[in-house]
Parts: structure tokens; C-alpha cells; sequence
């Protein structure tokens, strides 16, 4: 038996395995094996910053998952993990760690073998950041009976409605982010250095709100100024902010691995009149998008409606305007699969969570007023209270 602390119930786990059971026998797949932390940590409860090593959760079509990582690692998968079975947890010894001689995929092999499951149907995610080139070459020529499949997104896409519970622990990293967001109103000055300001943010959002504590975000602050805010994802250095310019915050509250992401748009004195255009814009193309994301309509809807009231507006954005987000560890805090963009049919359903991204990035700096929203039975649910404007200090 394990000491586990799991962050849900073991009926939740259950549910969620059984809905992916059913998109692997749809595919024929026997086994699936799960690269990316965030969907090891949705099956099965685990967590640790452990994904720089290769690990991985198999999920057979029978029986309990297996966790199955770097030895040193086992212990925190019994802290974490749900699974009450002793061979549930399986490690590799530290030889296989970083060792051009040998690779830890060829231990996976022999799990594989053990449990005679090398002759079906084998699901892995082809395409994401944690499952490597070496890896696969390494696995499939061990494997020499099995058939292997692209699951790429296979467990992402059930993890797009989320459960009560999921959604009580993004409310809480949306208390987190406002709070971080009246951080950079409280603390922010000309002059101060910006990493100064940086640590100040971090710090709020460990300390948490409400008191709930603050895990660490998938992305670090996101906080360029002046020329660096054209670009969308440049962080920090030692600069001091000054007037005339615009600084962004996009950043996150997360708490047990949930993400809030939010961004705001900070000057010192009154905004240039482009930056006041490019805000009314935004904010009723925001407005009116997403009084269209309700139950029954497509994300392109969403889409759509904001890129045509922008455009009648005077401004355009080529990009996305929002994504899926919830259960994520670094380096990304969406979930790779739902996006606010022309041709997206997937449907709005109540339970899932998005970050509405309408960003602009003009000439001379950047504009971000985001926000974290949740689809109900009515429509949409802003999470956060933050105000919806640009954040102004004299």
C-alpha cells in the first residue's frame, strides 16, 4: 500500500480512466503509454519536477495504471499517486540517467515485455515536449511485436470538461493572479528595477490567497516594457521602468497544478491616445466574443465575431485569441488542444476553461488585457475580478 496524498478522490481517477479507456479501444490501442507530466498527473495523481528524466504512466486497458520513472523518483510517485497496488510503481536504476551507453526507454522495453504487452497495439505521444526522438527510436526497436500509434492528445482532449473539483482549484489560482495583478498596482514605480518588480509578483503568487498556498506557474512572468513589449513572450532583466512606456503582466495564479492566467497593461501617467483605441477595442470585441461562447456554439463563433468587431474597430490580430487551459507543468500552461481561431468546430460545453487572449502588440509596446473564463449552463463565467482596463499610477 502507498502513503499517497492524491489531490482527488480515487472515484475521479477511476472516471478519468475509463473515459480514456474508451477513446483507446475506439483507436485500438491496448496500451497507452503518457509522456507529458500533465496528463501522468490527470491519471494518476502524480507530481513531482521529475520530467527533465524520462518517465512515463501506462495505462492498460485492465488493471491500475503503472507509474514508471527513475528510481530515485519512486518515492515521490508513492506520495502522489493514487494507485494502491505495489507494482503499480516501477523505477529504473540511475545508470540509464543521462547515459549516451544505454537509454531508459530500453528499460520501459523490458517492463513492457514483462506484463505481455508487447504484442498489441502501443499509443504514445509523438508530439510533445517530453517525448523525444531517441526515445521512440529506442522503444520501437525493443518492441519488435508491437504496433505502434500516434496518441498524441488522446488524454489532453478528456481533460477538456473539468470536474467540480478541478474548478474549485482554478478559482483559487484566480484569487491567486488578482492578487499578483494588485501587486504590480501596489508595488510598480518609476525607477524600480524589473526584476525588483518581478521577485514581488513571484513572491505574491507562492504566498498565495485566501489562504490557499501558490504552487509555481508552467510559465515564468511574462513582464516586457517599451520596444521588448512588441514581442508577446520576452520576460525580464535589470532595466528600470519609466514613463511613456507600456509594460505587460502576463502572468498566472496555480495552486495543485491549476492555472489561472491573466494579463493586465501597465503606464505610468495617461496612455497615449493609440494605446486608449487600441483598449476600447479590445474590450468590446472581448464584450461581445464572449457573449457568443456559450453551450452550443463553435469556438469559431467566438472567434470569428471578435475578429470582425476588432477589425470594425481599426486593429487586427492574426493570431489566436484564446485557448484551453487547466492541469499544466512547464513550459506551457494551455492544453494543447481547444484554440479561439477561424475554422475551430470543437463545441462549447459547461465545464471548460479557457484563457481568453485578445493581446495586441503595436508599434511602440505591447496591450494585453486578458482573462481566465469558465463556459456554464448561461454562458461565460469570468473568473477574475481584476479591473478590465489598462492599469494607470501617476
Amino acid at each position: 500500500m502507498t502513503t499517497s496524498e492524491p489531490n482527488f478522490t480515487d472515484a475521479e481517477y477511476w472516471a478519468r480512466i475509463a473515459r480514456t479507456r474508451t477513446e483507446m479501444e475506439l483507436r485500438g490501442i491496448d496500451l497507452l503509454i503518457m509522456s507529458d507530466p500533465s496528463n501522468m498527473s490527470w491519471i494518476s495523481g502524480y507530481d513531482g519536477w521529475t520530467f527533465y528524466v524520462h518517465q512515463a504512466v501506462l495505462l492498460p486497458m485492465e488493471g491500475e495504471p503503472i507509474w514508471w520513472g527513475r528510481d530515485m523518483d519512486a518515492a515521490g510517485a508513492l506520495r502522489t499517486v493514487f494507485m494502491s497496488e505495489s507494482d503499480s510503481i516501477v523505477g529504473y536504476d540511475d545508470t540509464y540517467v543521462q547515459n549516451p551507453q544505454k537509454h531508459p526507454m530500453e528499460a520501459l522495453a523490458y517492463l513492457i515485455v514483462d506484463r505481455g504487452w508487447n504484442t498489441g497495439w502501443i499509443g504514445v505521444e509523438m508530439d510533445n515536449y517530453y517525448y523525444s526522438a531517441g526515445a521512440h527510436a529506442t522503444l520501437t526497436s525493443h518492441l519488435h511485436e508491437a504496433r505502434f500509434v500516434d496518441a498524441t492528445g488522446l488524454v489532453n482532449w478528456q481533460r477538456a470538461v473539468k470536474s467540480d473539483s478541478e474548478i474549485e482549484y482554478i478559482r483559487r489560482a484566480a484569487r491567486i493572479v488578482e492578487t499578483m495583478h494588485a501587486t504590480v498596482m501596489e508595488r510598480a514605480e518609476p525607477g524600480m528595477r524589473k526584476n525588483e518588480l518581478v521577485a514581488e509578483i513571484v513572491h505574491t503568487g507562492i504566498m498565495g490567497a485566501n489562504g490557499h498556498w501558490g504552487d509555481y506557474p508552467a510559465i515564468v512572468p511574462i513582464t516586457p516594457s517599451g520596444l521588448d513589449a512588441t514581442a508577446p513572450h520576452l520576460t525580464w532583466d535589470d532595466r528600470p521602468l519609466r514613463r511613456g512606456e507600456s509594460n505587460f503582466f502576463e502572468i498566472a495564479g496555480a495552486h495543485r497544478r491549476y492555472h489561472a492566467p491573466q494579463s493586465r497593461t501597465l503606464f505610468f501617467g495617461e496612455p497615449p491616445r493609440q494605446y486608449r483605441e487600441a483598449e476600447k477595442a479590445v474590450l468590446e470585441a472581448t464584450e461581445v466574443a464572449l457573449d457568443r461562447a456559450r453551450p452550443g456554439n463553435r469556438l469559431e463563433d467566438v472567434a470569428n465575431i471578435f475578429n470582425a468587431t476588432l477589425n470594425k474597430l481599426g486593429f487586427e490580430k492574426d493570431s489566436r485569441c484564446g485557448y484551453s487551459i487547466g492541469l499544466s507543468y512547464p513550459p506551457d500552461w494551455g492544453e494543447r488542444t481547444m484554440s479561439f481561431r477561424r475554422g475551430a468546430m470543437t463545441e462549447l460545453k459547461p465545464g471548460m476553461v479557457f484563457h481568453f487572449m485578445p493581446a495586441l502588440w503595436l508599434e511602440d509596446g505591447g496591450l494585453e488585457i486578458t482573462e481566465p473564463i469558465l463556459i456554464t449552463e448561461q454562458g461565460v463565467e469570468y473568473l477574475c475580478d481584476t479591473p478590465r482596463h489598462i492599469m494607470v499610477k501617476d
